[in-house]
C-alpha cells in the first residue's frame, strides 16, 4: 500500500497533537497519508493498551488516513538500535512515502528524543539494496521534524486553520488520556484541564507567524530549494511578532 506521507509517532496521540492538521490538509488535497505508531503507549499512567488502540483507530478515521499501524517497539524503550531501525525500514519500504514526519530530536521524554534519530537513520537505510529485510529499497524525499522546540525557528509552517476543529476531534478520541472529570485515574500533564488550551495557544502562535489563525510548525535539516520565489511568496505578509 503506497502512500504519499507517513507520520511516525512515539505513542498514539503524538501525531494527532502536532501533525493532525497537516495530515487533514494533505488528505483534502488528494494525498494518501498514514500514521505509524512506534509503540502502543502501554506504559501510560491512564487507560489500557486495548483502550488506546481503539482510540487510535477512531482518531485515524477522523484524520482520514489510509492506514495506521503500530510497530510495538516498547513504550519507554524506543532507541535507534538495529532491531528497531529494521522494523522502521520495513514499514517505509512497504508504505513507500515521499515524505516522512518524525519527532524533533530534543525532548525530555526519551521516546520522543530517540524517535527522530531512529526514523531518520531508517529512512536512509531503507534505500540501500543490500539491506535484506524484505521489500524493494525505497528512500523518502525528505525527513521532516515536528515538536520543534520554541527556541528553534521552524523551517516552515502549515496553515491548518480550516482543519483545526477536525484535528481537535481526532485528539479528543483519546478520552482515556485527556481531561475527563468523571475519571478516577491519576492526573497527568496531558489530562490537566488546561492542557489542550496550551496546545491551542502554540498553534495560534505559529499561525500568527504566517498570518493565519492556526499553524503547525516543522523543521528540516537541509536548505529548502525555491524554484519560483514570485509564486512561493504569493501574497503580502504582515509581521505581527
Amino acid at each position: 500500500m503506497a502512500v504519499d506521507v507517513v507520520a511516525f509517532g512515539p505513542h498514539p496521540d503524538d501525531v494527532e497533537l502536532l501533525v493532525g492538521g497537516t495530515l487533514l490538509r494533505l488528505a483534502t488535497l488528494g494525498y494518501r497519508t498514514a500514521i505509524v505508531d512506534l509503540t502502543a503507549g502501554e506504559m501510560g499512567t491512564r487507560g489500557t493498551r486495548e483502550k488506546r488502540q481503539a482510540e487510535a483507530e477512531e482518531a485515524a478515521r477522523h484524520l482520514g488516513v489510509a492506514t495506521r499501524r503500530c510497530l510495538d517497539l516498547g513504550d519507554g524503550r524506543v532507541t535507534p538500535d538495529l532491531h528497531s531501525k529494521m522494523k522502521v525500514v520495513m514499514a517505509i519500504r512497504e508504505l513507500r512515502p515521499r515524505l516522512v514526519f518524525t519527532n524533533y530530536w530534543e525532548s525530555n521524554h526519551p521516546d520522543h528524543a530517540n524517535a527522530g534519530p531512529l526514523v531518520e537513520e531508517a529512512a536512509y537505510l531503507a534505500g540501500l539494496s543490500r539491506i535484506d529485510v524484505g521489500g524493494e529499497p525505497h528512500r523518502p524525499n525528505r525527513v521532516i521534524y515536528y515538536f520543534v522546540p520554541h527556541r528553534v525557528p521552524p523551517s516552515f509552517i502549515v496553515d491548518v486553520s480550516d482543519y483545526y476543529e477536525k484535528k481537535l476531534s481526532a485528539i479528543q478520541s483519546y478520552r482515556s488520556q485527556f481531561h475527563d472529570p468523571t475519571s478516577s485515574e491519576p492526573q497527568t500533564t496531558i489530562s490537566h484541564p488546561d492542557f489542550l488550551a496550551r496546545i491551542e495557544g502554540i498553534h495560534r502562535y505559529y499561525g500568527a507567524l504566517i498570518d493565519a489563525k492556526f499553524g503547525e510548525a516543522f523543521y528540516v535539516r537541509e536548505a529548502l530549494k525555491v524554484d519560483d520565489p514570485i509564486a512561493f511568496f504569493d501574497k503580502p505578509y504582515t509581521r505581527f511578532v
